[in-house]
């Protein structure tokens, strides 16, 4: 029965033979793990701490053509989300902090001990680097704890704030004057932090100033941290091979996850699982699943259209989004215009538990605008009646939290 599936993630088999779950059921305890597919809860600071929380990480990115990622991850979540509402908890009570996982991304304070082992992986893969130590300029170490020394005496800084040498002359957007290598390299291995964002440009301070309990606390056992990584990683996705366990937050090898996974299922934590695709002709999927998946495979509302973000915890695995969903998704904002299908910054359209189609909007904020390209619909979705006011629905939220007056929609 199980000749044809796809062993890439090498789960091993246990006594009992694996549970079949279909594609839909993957997705919808997916979703629901995700808190997408039923309706959105209020939004409040507490609210805002719990949804990070659940999900685990909100992505942040730099692109500003609608709203900034983590604010889109949360509003499509909680209806009345506000920036104020993550502030709350990120710049004041601090039980949220930005760092890294897989990119960057606003992550619960509690769990800061476990990222001491980032820490120490980041040093090193700096020391190591060629291209670091060209941005450090010619004297790495002294800019480095020159760089350090001045936030300890001055406070929070920007990289504006310290001047870049007379004879420098930046090669392009990756290409950084010393100082702001520094403050990078010092933040990423854990000596300053991200005291606050102004304008999206990053505060740096000292990291015991801006945590001073979490600072303090001791790191985690590598057994605990691996523990910790894996397990919040399956409470979060539900259904999943190693891979996916070990990229969710970045912290472990696939390795250690597959390792991990054997033993779980041996505890009888976890159960092997086999999730054939939706697409014709394609191998099963072996993955390991929660014990209790049944009761998190709830039929979502459909009620509603819901427009994901590019950097959707949801949509972040693209193999995962075709062998569930069946839905091609490529992010083309750093694809040359010529060469985009949909357009610069495109919106999955999630109805239910289906991605139906997909919009390409812009904010132009000088006129208040916000401007819809689509929709294109997916093969066999049909463009009824009430399925465009539903997405009228959508578009009129997402006009309404990124401030815009009007809005229009034209392919």
């Amino acid at each position: 029965m199980f000749a044809n599936v796809c062993d890439d993630d090498q789960v091993p088999h246990a006594a009992e033979s694996p549970a079949v779950i279909s594609a839909v059921d993957a997705r919808r305890v997916l979703l629901h793990l995700q808190r997408l597919g039923s309706s959105p809860t209020c939004s409040n600071a507490k609210s805002v701490q719990s949804m990070v929380d659940r999900l685990g990480y909100v992505q942040v990115d730099s692109i500003n053509v609608l709203e900034r990622a983590h604010h889109m991850i949360l509003g499509t979540r909680l209806d009345g989300y506000r920036p104020e509402h993550l502030a709350h908890s990120l710049e004041g009570t601090r039980t949220l902090w930005e760092h890294w996982t897989h990119d960057a991304c606003i992550i619960p304070t509690k769990w800061y001990p476990h990222w001491k082992h980032r820490f120490v992986r980041y040093g090193v893969r700096v020391e190591g680097s060629s291209w670091w130590a060209a941005q450090f300029g010619d004297d790495p170490l002294k800019t480095i704890r020159r760089t350090l020394a001045r936030v300890k005496r001055d406070g929070p800084l920007k990289a504006r704030d310290f001047e870049p040498p007379k004879n420098h002359r930046s090669a392009g957007w990756w290409e950084w004057h010393p100082e702001k290598a520094a403050l990078e390299y010092l933040w990423r291995s854990g000596k300053l932090a991200i005291a606050r964002r102004e304008r999206f440009e990053k505060v740096y301070d000292l990291a015991e100033r801006v945590f001073p309990d979490a600072y303090g606390l001791a790191q985690s056992s590598q057994a605990t941290h691996i523990q910790w990584a894996c397990s919040e990683a399956i409470a979060r996705i539900g259904i999943a091979t190693p891979t996916e366990i070990a990229r969710f937050f970045s912290a472990v090898t696939l390795v250690q996850a597959r390792a991990w996974c054997v033993q779980a299922v041996a505890r009888g934590e976890l159960i092997e699982a086999v999730v054939p695709d939706v697409r014709q002709g394609m191998k099963p999927t072996k993955c390991v699943a929660l014990k209790n998946w049944k009761t998190l495979c709830l039929a979502p509302n459909s009620h509603r259209i819901d427009l994901l973000s590019p950097f959707d915890p949801v949509i972040r695995e693209r193999a995962r989004v075709e062998r569930l969903f069946g839905f091609d998704y490529r992010f083309e904002a750093f694809t040359p215009a010529a060469k985009r299908v949909f357009g610069y910054y495109v919106l999955p359209m999630l109805e239910g538990d289906a991605l139906i189609g997909r919009v390409d909007p812009k904010f132009d904020r000088a006129k208040g605008t916000l401007i819809v390209r689509g929709p294109w619909w997916e093969p066999g979705v049909k463009a009824t009646k009430v399925r465009i006011q539903k997405l009228e629905l959508a578009i009129d939220r997402l006009a309404a939290r990124i401030g815009a007056g009007n809005w229009t929609m034209s392919l």
